[in-house]
């Protein structure tokens, strides 16, 4: 028999069927109800999914309105102190098309014209970023944040110069790993004893660039096993398609990285994590700050409190005035302001909203204006600056492998550089191991699978056989790493390691002629 659901607004929409246990069973037996879903119920199912789409494009703070293009265009000038860079564009161009044979001149210019660039390439990604959910903007970040490196090796791969794209994304790697890692560690150890940091994330990416080491690894191991045993060019031609499976393999790695860090599993990347270790300050005078050698020149200040707690911060606030909501501490050389809580009540509630509220800097049509016009110029002048690069390695005496390991890299990551340092220094050490190792990911993983790729589709002969010393060094540099990271803490030490390893590397490139690779020549 058949009976109709209660009027309730869940059993409105749908029918419900009693169906006995057996045919031959009377009124008194037990029965199975079966719940019909209908059209309404696929409706419903359809209706979350558009909703769960639409929070990607929902920001996660509120913004304000949003500015004029007079405001736009002037916090384009006034974002960095790097804009002063930008004049070297019109006289890299110059150089180019007047003076061609003068290839260092125009490296040099074309070099310094492409740093300002990258910078504001993440400026207008971050003001895009702010106008999309959290998981949008951070598969935006992900995607455009190595974008200049992307652009170099493109035009190195049409012009053929297959060995300064491997060398150039190689040095990429390890300028995150050892230069900006090293600084952020050595510059938070100015004013900590110690910071902390998610160890489960950490550990995970070092696990995702040791697959990459390793991938780079076997078409070296590959070559030689089979070396003198079959005809050369037939092993090279092996190498080249076991490139191509494992770079789509590589891929796939990559995608399924930004799912977990972007949906699954994303508070583990961010600063309020529960498994980020508290930062520790110096026990009594920090011995960085300078404040004690000025106290030993002057001599202890008149007035001076001696209530100062070992390791704690000097309150400055009259003994009489009640307990106020803004508390000042003095910390080293800078003032650091500490907010209390807000009130229950309904002035500071609305209060604390306001200070909630983002303004943008940049309108929408402005940042895709300025994300367009960026990337032009970038190509453009990358285009000019790989052109002299044989020129001036040859008449400045310049290996080319220092030129792709160590000099190209720091044109996309100056920027990276300078935000990863200054945001260590405020004690946000996960934003920090964000843009280094993140972005070491991102090279391993996406960018040169997705060359080599791309170079498989234009008929270029790009593998994944680096070069033996570049592959040896990539392998020793996250190997160190690995041990820096793996206890969830840093100091000043070793970030100082990290530096003078990368200083290391440094000189040997210098010296390093290079080998030849196996396919010398593009059809």
């Amino acid at each position: 028999m058949e009976t109709v659901a209660s009027d309730s607004p869940y059993f409105s929409k749908q029918r419900e069927e009693t169906i006995p246990l057996s045919p031959e069973a009377s009124g008194s037996s037990p029965a199975v109800h079966v719940r019909k879903p209908t059209a309404d119920g696929s409706q419903r199912n359809k209706t979350s999914l558009l909703e769960r789409a639409a929070t990607l494009l929902h920001p996660t703070k509120k913004l304000g309105p949003p500015p004029s293009v007079w405001r736009s265009i002037r916090a384009i000038i006034l974002s960095s102190y790097l804009n002063v860079l930008l004049i070297f564009i019109p006289i890299s161009w110059v150089l180019n098309f007047a003076i061609p044979d003068q290839h260092t001149l125009i490296f040099v210019f074309a070099f310094l014209a492409i740093i300002p660039l990258a910078k504001l390439l993440a400026f207008a990604t971050d003001e895009l970023s702010l106008r999309v959910g959290q998981t949008l903007a951070g598969l935006l970040n992900a995607t455009l944040g190595n974008a200049v490196e992307l652009i170099v090796s493109i035009i190195a791969l049409t012009k053929c110069e297959l060995d300064i794209v491997q060398s150039s994304l190689v040095g990429s790697i390890l300028s995150n790993l050892l230069l900006v890692l090293g600084m952020c560690f050595f510059a938070g150890g100015m004013r900590f004893s110690e910071q902390g940091f998610g160890t489960s994330a950490v550990q995970l990416n070092s696990s995702l660039l040791t697959i990459s080491v390793i991938a780079v690894l076997l078409p070296g191991a590959f070559y030689m096993a089979l070396q003198g045993q079959t005809d050369e060019a037939s092993i090279d031609q092996e190498i080249l398609k076991m490139s191509h499976g494992v770079a789509i393999i590589l891929l796939f790695i990559y995608l399924s990285y930004l799912v977990f860090q972007l949906f699954s599993h994303k508070a583990l990347y961010q600063d309020d994590s529960y498994e980020i270790q508290e930062s520790k300050k110096y026990v009594g005078e920090n011995p960085f700050s300078g404040k004690l050698k000025r106290r030993f020149r002057r001599g202890k200040q008149p007035g001076a409190s001696n209530s100062t707690i070992t390791g704690s911060p000097v309150v400055n606030s009259p003994p009489t005035s009640p307990q106020p909501d803004h508390v000042h501490f003095e910390q080293d050389d800078t003032t650091a302001t500490t907010h209390s809580e807000p009130r229950s009540d309904p002035e500071s509630m609305q209060q604390f909203e306001i200070e909630q509220v983002e303004e943008p800097q940049m309108s929408v049509a402005v940042s895709l204006g300025l994300l367009l016009v960026v990337t032009v110029l970038v190509a453009v002048t990358a285009e000019f600056l790989v052109d002299s690069i044989n020129g001036m390695t040859e008449s400045a005496g310049i290996p080319k492998e220092f030129v792709g390991v160590i000099l190209l890299p720091i044109v996309g990551n100056a920027a990276e550089h300078v935000t990863a340092v200054t945001v260590s220094v405020k004690d946000k050490l996960t934003l920090s191991l964000g843009v280094a190792v993140g972005s070491s990911i991102q090279i391993a993983l996406f960018v040169i699978p997705f060359i080599v790729t791309l170079a498989w589709m234009l008929g270029k002969p790009l593998t994944l056989l680096f070069d033996p010393l570049q592959s040896i060094v990539l392998f020793l540099s996250v190997l160190t790493v690995n041990y820096v990271v793996q206890d969830g803490r840093s100091n000043w030490l070793e970030g100082m390691i990290l530096m003078c390893l990368y200083l290391i590397l440094c000189v040997t490139f210098w010296y390093y002629p290079g080998t030849t690779p196996i396919f010398d020549t593009c059809p």
